[in-house]
């Protein structure tokens, strides 16, 4: 039988996860992307915490005009300014299954620009 899009993602995406963690020093930077938002968050992996996370339903991202690929673009911006606050600098990049492309590039783009080393 043929997989839905949505289990072909989550395959990928438990391949992705055997590879990619999140320690306290490089925190794991996770994304989600829905229909209409996308969601970011810097989890370590060891301790099982969140150090920050952003939205494009967060109030001041979500006021912004544009198209989803750039508040994508805001959202990794927003969510870098809130890890360097957290002291963190270097992240290991967890795309979620998605391809590299639109959204999710736009994203690491933003959170790049911002400062984060990837």
């Amino acid at each position: 039988m043929k997989l839905t899009k949505n289990q072909r993602r989550l395959r990928i995406k438990s391949r992705i996860r055997k590879a990619v963690s999140g320690t306290d020093a490089r925190p794991r930077l996770a994304v989600f992307r829905s229909n209409k938002e996308i969601y970011a968050q810097l989890v370590d992996d060891v301790s099982g915490k969140t150090l920050a996370a952003a939205s494009s339903r967060d109030k001041d991202i979500s006021s912004a005009k544009g198209n989803k690929t750039e508040v994508a673009t805001l959202v990794g911006k927003a969510v870098a300014e809130k890890a360097i606050k957290a002291g963190v600098d270097t992240i290991a990049f967890d795309r979620g299954g998605y391809l590299y492309h639109g959204r999710v590039k736009s994203l690491a783009e933003g959170a790049r620009e911002a400062g984060l080393k990837f």
